[in-house]
């Protein structure tokens, strides 16, 4: 028999010879070690799975799902020790984490939208059924108790796959799978019962702790009401600051920072001041509080000039997009909010404009000029928001975190409203969650004191003060465009005459990877007004 060759993974780069020889040597020992663990000869099955193992990764990672399915399969009718059964899904649990690991990022560099498309959905399904396989069969081999591999590792890795699976349902804003909560918390309590939530598996850097807690504050963290790559940002501040969270007792549920779950629950934590557990319910509490404060340290350090990098945070970081999860986080995080108004069920259409270039086009040349709209159900309602039911029409310029405008269908008037939340169960089906803003606006443009007359005016919108919520006027701009400190801005508004004003920013009430909204006051007695030319 040829001897196997180094796995070379086509899709990031070639390997160099080197590292190919490494490969092979390092594989050829783990192969050696496991078969001589009961005879000097592999069973058949065995042999055929490492020489699947052994070979090259192909072009797509995606055409190797099937694979390792089929491989998992024939992992379990194998003839084998506890020790072999364990190496070898160790060597198939790398592969099968590898795998996915490509294909997300792939996923996320083609921009997913809302909902995904029937042949992604079949794909994301495909990872998500890959992962939780992995998990139970971790857990079946812990139960074996073999020697070669610590029982931390095995549960650390179960962890990880079905943190990865919810995580993947955060990506796709779609709900978790049925059971796969009550799966993780099980596997979690498996870990209390050994007393091996801080241990570190060899190779790792996180304890068991802090893997069940990423997935568990990225739930906390309201997932369907950031963008895709918010989504893995927060993730990635989690795998670095997850020993924030600091498990407490009962008398820690009246501080804002306070969260409980219960493992026998199909469901995430839920935080102390919007939820209470059920009476004679064994849960368990942590807290939020360290973390929070971490989170407003680093806040102030990137305010006042730091780098992402410097202070250990993600690149992303660096970004005014980033620095606005980083407040909805001490928010989601560290002073969890109570819903303000009751729901009312309701079933009415509606039309849908969203994004910022559409709505400055429907406000400033009204709805003839309107070239795309689409048609909602809206299910509930409140006073200060609804929740949307797709009916008909393109989904595509839809983004969570975008301005959006409706009109009912007994109404003539248009709403300005953002989207803070979307989730799609399938191909067919997506929901939004919008918040009322407005109820007119007047379309602007906008210019910064000192720029050379070159540089193209910025399209945005002049949300008008309401009494009854706030006393100042807002500003929608593009996220990015200005920049958070308060700073003076002319704004060009052109109906029948061309009004000129002269306001300042005053504070920033809004930051995501769309939009920012400010707030703003006149920053000059008198505007300038000027007649449009007359034509001859």
């Amino acid at each position: 028999m040829a001897p196997p060759r180094a796995r070379r993974i086509t899709t990031i780069g070639s390997i160099p010879n080197s590292e190919k020889g490494r490969n092979y040597n390092k594989k050829a020992r783990k192969n050696k070690l496991i078969f001589n663990l009961v005879s000097t000869a592999p069973p058949a099955g065995l042999q055929s799975l490492f020489n699947w193992l052994d070979s090259p990764r192909p072009p797509n990672a995606a055409d190797e799902l099937a694979q390792l399915h089929r491989q998992l399969g024939t992992w379990r009718v194998s003839q084998l020790t506890s020790e072999q059964r364990a190496l070898t899904l160790a060597r198939l649990y790398a592969r099968g984490t590898s795998t996915v690991s490509i294909i997300l990022a792939s996923l996320s560099d083609a921009a997913l939208p809302i909902p995904i498309p029937r042949k992604t959905r079949q794909l994301i399904r495909s990872l998500q059924l890959l992962l939780r396989t992995l998990a139970d069969d971790l857990l079946a081999t812990l139960d074996e108790h073999p020697v070669s591999v610590p029982p931390e590792q095995t549960l650390a890795q179960s962890l990880h796959a079905l943190a990865q699976h919810l995580l993947i349902s955060s990506l796709v804003a779609s709900p978790p799978v049925v059971s796969i909560w009550r799966q993780l918390h099980q596997t979690y309590e498996t870990a209390r019962h050994l007393e091996l939530t801080n241990a570190i598996p060899p190779g790792g850097r996180s304890t068991l702790q802090d893997i069940y807690y990423s997935a568990v504050l990225l739930a906390c963290a309201q997932p369907a009401s950031f963008t895709s790559t918010e989504i893995e940002f927060v993730a990635a501040y989690l795998a670095r600051f997850a020993d924030g969270v600091e498990p407490c007792d009962e008398s820690a549920a009246p501080t804002p920072a306070a969260f409980w779950i219960d493992p026998a629950r199909d469901a995430g934590a839920f935080a102390c001041a919007r939820n209470t557990p059920p009476p004679d319910t064994p849960v368990y509490y942590f807290s939020c509080a360290r973390l929070a404060a971490r989170l407003k340290q680093q806040l102030a350090e990137l305010e006042a000039g730091a780098q992402a990098k410097a202070i250990g945070l993600p690149d992303f970081a660096d970004t005014s997009a980033g620095r606005g999860v980083l407040r909805r986080l001490v928010s989601y995080w560290g002073e969890p909010d109570k819903r303000r108004f009751p729901r009312r069920r309701q079933n009415y259409r509606a039309l849908l404009c969203c994004g910022l270039t559409n709505l400055w086009r429907l406000f400033q040349h009204g709805e003839a000029a309107l070239q795309e709209t689409s048609n909602w159900m809206i299910i509930n309602e409140s006073p200060d928001g609804y929740a949307f039911m797709h009916v008909a029409g393109k989904t595509s310029a839809l983004s969570v975190g975008d301005v959006a405008a409706i009109r009912t269908e007994s109404g003539n008037t248009w709403q300005i409203c953002i989207v803070r939340w979307a989730l799609s169960e399938n191909q067919e089906h997506l929901e939004l969650g919008l918040q009322i803003l407005a109820t007119r606006a007047v379309p602007a443009l906008l210019a910064l004191p000192g720029e050379s007359g070159d540089r193209p005016l910025r399209s945005v919108l002049i949300l008008p003060e309401i009494r009854a919520l706030r006393s100042s006027e807002m500003l929608v701009v593009p996220s990015g465009a200005l920049d958070e400190q308060p700073s003076p801005l002319i704004l060009v508004i052109e109906k029948d005459n061309i009004v000129v004003r002269e306001v300042k920013s005053t504070h920033l009430n809004e930051q995501n990877s769309q939009i920012a909204i400010f707030s703003i006051e006149p920053d000059a007695p008198q505007h300038l007004t000027m007649r449009p030319p007359q034509s001859d």
